[in-house]
């Protein structure tokens, strides 16, 4: 395992995939190194590329919303993707995209050792749950992976085109709150 400056530095070094010849930025991830909570989205998108940082446009800013309504804040927090450099147009990161980048997200789990893993979206979840994991269908609901307890939330920006949706996210994100609740006692 590869502590944190060694990841980075080879994290913006790669070439594993396509992707990294239209990157501006690789976006590693930010936040809290020892985060209880890590949120993983699918990839960056056009800002994020341009600043290096994860969730940092209008999805962000209603990213950071979601954490208010929990009582978190981006700093107590740690944010990744799951491929680290931004396909091109926005488009869903190809298979081989992200297993060629999964490492990276792996090795960020087992530095971070988070409690509770928050995927982002319909991408993050079929990779970090299972390959047919449909959001619409199981979004909230609890899943163990390695011993870290896991959870799937619409992604930000779907809210954003969909804000019906918006309801049911806060409920899920009541239960990471319970959750975290129990794990403080």
């Amino acid at each position: 395992m590869l502590n944190w400056n060694d990841l980075e530095k080879t994290c913006a070094e790669c070439k594993n995939c396509p992707l990294y010849a239209g990157r501006t930025n690789p976006v590693f991830g930010v936040g809290d190194k020892n985060a209880r909570v890590m949120f993983v989205g699918e990839g960056p998108g056009e800002r994020e590329d341009a600043l290096g940082e994860p969730f940092v446009g209008r999805a962000g800013q209603l990213l950071d919303s979601m954490l208010a309504s929990i009582g978190l804040e981006r700093a107590e927090v740690y944010i990744a993707n799951i491929v680290k450099c931004r396909p091109p147009q926005n488009r869903d990161p190809l298979a081989e995209e992200q297993n060629a980048c999964i490492g990276y997200l792996e090795n960020q789990i087992r530095l971070v050792s988070p409690d509770i893993i928050v995927c982002l979206g319909r991408i993050a979840a079929m990779k970090m749950i299972r390959e047919d994991f449909k959001i619409s269908r199981e979004h909230g609901t609890w899943f163990e992976r390695n011993g870290i307890r896991t959870i799937a939330l619409y992604h930000p920006a779907a809210l954003l085109r969909d804000p019906r949706k918006l309801p049911e996210t806060f409920e899920d994100l009541r239960k990471i709150e319970i959750a975290l609740e129990e794990l403080a006692q």
